[in-house]
């Protein structure tokens, strides 16, 4: 949070400087310094020289994968979709009651894009941007955009953006994004900072470019177990418990943290460029990628407490720290008729440890795995016919972490308005490093698996169908042996005695698991009226219990879009409807900061209903929602996870702003 207030210092001042300006609509001629002369000019004085038309699409945003887009200003129904703590699309995960907590998946994706295990505490990781995530911006003028959301009690989110071009080939961007909240019910509280900052540079020959970025992100949370009593005292109804403040929790001196930071560059120079005619064109490129990042995962607790079992020490501290550093070197060459061939070189550095060896009954467990991965690939990329070919292939040659990954896909565009694709992936590598090696001041979470534990080997088909007739269809059969997972190990009573934490540990599936997802959606328009359907499927078929998402999901908008007074705002409001079938939910353990698996009771098949309604003026976009209205009156059997109650009726509000100089 140390961030915060230079960051906003600086987000405060562009923004009072750009007041003035904005980006015309698509489809509009009007150039930004046009508008800029119709008002701070008379209309008889001469126009500048350098008097472009600007618009929307001089905004660009480039990923990770170098797939180029420019900056969206308008309001959808995807909008409102994205309008949460993680700005994406969560209709496959389910929130806890507070902001910045984790998420309970309602469906599961095992495609790998990366070839090495993760620290762990994967609940902890919702908000953590990873390289993949990080975006690059081209802009024309320099331009901020600030999203702000209210938070649950004594608390706000934000996240501000400032990007600017020094010149056509050089951009830089800083962004910060934190939020505090102390949520409804007691140790709730939860609060993190991300901080980001990009540059990439490219020569006026374009032969020679570089990006690069920096991270530093800090996520906290106090944990308290879920709710102690939640028969009397949440399903009851009863009035005196709809201060959920009021409701007896399992903890209440717990805390866990996660915190990265992480320094990454890459460039590239092309060695020969050479171009016959507007259709033929050969070049070789040579890049190199280097990424250094530090991540901790620390549980502290001021007193022992039988929920987790037995302690050895007095003073609670656990704390698993990850130290990575990984160099790329490639080659590219590309030819128009051939395509693109890349191949790569890659050497991975990892030290996974903790401060001390622990000794017990069952042996010695070490304290560090660290060692290097070297590995070989390649990816080819081509237009055959109608078809679009791209595949990719990581090969281990020396390392005990992976194996290989594979990935490949075809899409062929119909027409205009139809395309389809076929995917494939098939990978291999150990679990996370929280499986293999955990130590802790409980007697019971600690483990040493590095001789017993195998790889997790992923396989995967997906087909996909993009209709502007028929709507978004997508399949995806995968299959996986040496699942891996958490567990609790407890009996029946040692579970109703409120014990079943204090034996959780990892555990891989003998057999084989097969997951079918089926995925469809499709907006239906009358006029100004329209429905948004999202419905998901899934079947699992598996010898053991171990691998738990509910069958059928399904989320449903009925809305009103319609531009009001003269056209100076746009309009939109209707209804969500959020279903998704009982099932084994999985719980949540917040010392490892992991979800695990139970088999004990379902949960589910309650209705969740927000109604919402936004605005845009100009580049604002305004959100206002009454998320879960339906909680007082179709009953208190709504979970996020075993003991954590889904969020209860509440009115929030927020914007994003796009500021233009």
């Amino acid at each position: 949070m140390r961030y915060l207030f230079p960051v906003l210092f600086i987000f405060f001042v562009n923004s009072l400087a750009a007041q003035q300006d904005s980006i015309p609509n698509r489809g509009k001629t009007d150039s930004i310094a046009q508008q800029r002369q119709s008002v701070r000019k008379p209309l008889a004085q001469k126009k500048p020289v350098d008097s472009l038309d600007i618009t929307i699409e001089f905004y660009k945003i480039i990923s990770h994968q170098r797939d180029t887009t420019f900056l969206d200003t308008t309001l959808t129904i995807q909008k409102e979709y994205k309008y949460n703590y993680l700005r994406k699309d969560d209709f496959e995960l389910l929130p806890f009651p507070n902001v910045g907590q984790p998420y309970n998946r309602l469906g599961v994706n095992f495609d790998r894009t990366t070839l090495y295990p993760a620290l762990g505490a994967k609940a902890k990781h919702f908000n953590y941007s990873e390289v993949a995530d990080m975006r690059y911006f081209n802009v024309a003028t320099p331009m901020t955009e600030l999203m702000f959301k209210t938070t649950f009690e004594q608390g706000q989110l934000l996240d501000a953006l400032l990007t600017f071009n020094t010149s056509e080939r050089l951009n830089f961007s800083i962004a910060y994004k934190g939020f505090r909240s102390l949520g409804k019910y007691q140790f709730n509280q939860a609060q993190s900072g991300n901080f980001r900052t990009t540059a990439n540079y490219q020569t006026r020959n374009q032969r020679y470019s570089i990006r690069a970025h920096i991270a530093a992100q800090d996520i906290e949370n106090e944990e308290n177990g879920g709710i102690l009593n939640r028969v009397d005292q949440f399903e009851s109804g009863d009035p005196e418990f709809t201060d959920r403040s009021r409701i007896d929790v399992n903890l209440t001196d717990v805390e866990n943290r996660l915190l990265g930071k992480r320094y990454f560059f890459e460039h590239r120079y092309k060695l020969i460029d050479r171009e016959k005619d507007s259709t033929s064109r050969t070049s070789l490129t040579i890049g190199h990628q280097f990424s250094y990042e530090t991540k901790f995962y620390e549980f502290g607790q001021t007193s022992q407490n039988a929920f987790f079992g037995d302690a050895i020490l007095d003073d609670l501290m656990d704390r698993a720290r990850l130290k990575t550093a990984y160099n790329e070197v490639s080659a590219e060459f590309s030819n128009s008729t051939l395509g693109r061939l890349t191949g790569y070189a890659s050497l991975y550095d990892y030290s996974y440890f903790f401060n001390s060896i622990v000794i017990t009954d069952q042996g010695q467990i070490d304290n560090r795995l660290n060692g290097e991965e070297i590995v070989v690939g390649g990816d080819y990329s081509k237009k055959i016919g109608g078809f679009n070919v791209d595949g990719g292939l990581r090969y281990t040659v020396s390392g005990e972490l992976t194996s290989s990954l594979v990935s490949a896909k075809a899409g062929y565009r119909i027409d205009d308005k139809n395309r389809f694709e076929f995917a494939l992936h098939l990978s291999s590598r150990m679990p996370d490093f929280n499986f293999l090696l955990y130590q802790s001041d409980y007697q019971n979470y600690n483990w040493q698996n590095t001789a017993t534990f195998e790889e997790q080997t992923v396989n995967s088909l997906r087909f996909s169908l993009e209709s502007q007739v028929w709507g978004n269809l997508s399949a995806t059969y995968t299959t996986m042996d040496n699942y891996s997972y958490f567990a609790s190990q407890a009996t029946q009573e040692q579970i109703d005695a409120g014990q079943e934490n204090a034996f959780v540990r990892p555990f891989q599936e003998n057999n084989s698991i097969n997951h079918l997802k089926i995925k469809y959606s499709k907006e239906l328009k009358l006029g100004s009226f329209a429905l948004a359907n999202t419905f998901m499927y899934q079947n699992v078929s598996q010898t053991n219990e171990v691998l738990n998402v509910p069958q059928f999901v399904t989320r449903n908008t009925l809305y009103f879009s319609k531009d009001i007074f003269k056209k100076a705002m746009y309009l939109q409001t209707g209804v969500t409807f959020k279903y998704f079938t009982s099932y084994n939910m999985d719980a949540y353990n917040p010392l490892l900061g992991e979800f695990y698996i139970q088999n004990n009771e379902e949960f589910g098949a309650f209705p969740l209903l927000d109604f919402f309604i936004n605005a845009k003026v100009r580049q604002t976009r305004i959100f206002l929602k009454a998320e879960h209205f339906n909680s007082s009156f179709t009953g208190y059997n709504f979970y996020s996870a075993p003991n954590y109650p889904y969020r209860d009726f509440v009115i929030r509000f927020g914007l994003v702003w796009n500021f233009f100089s």
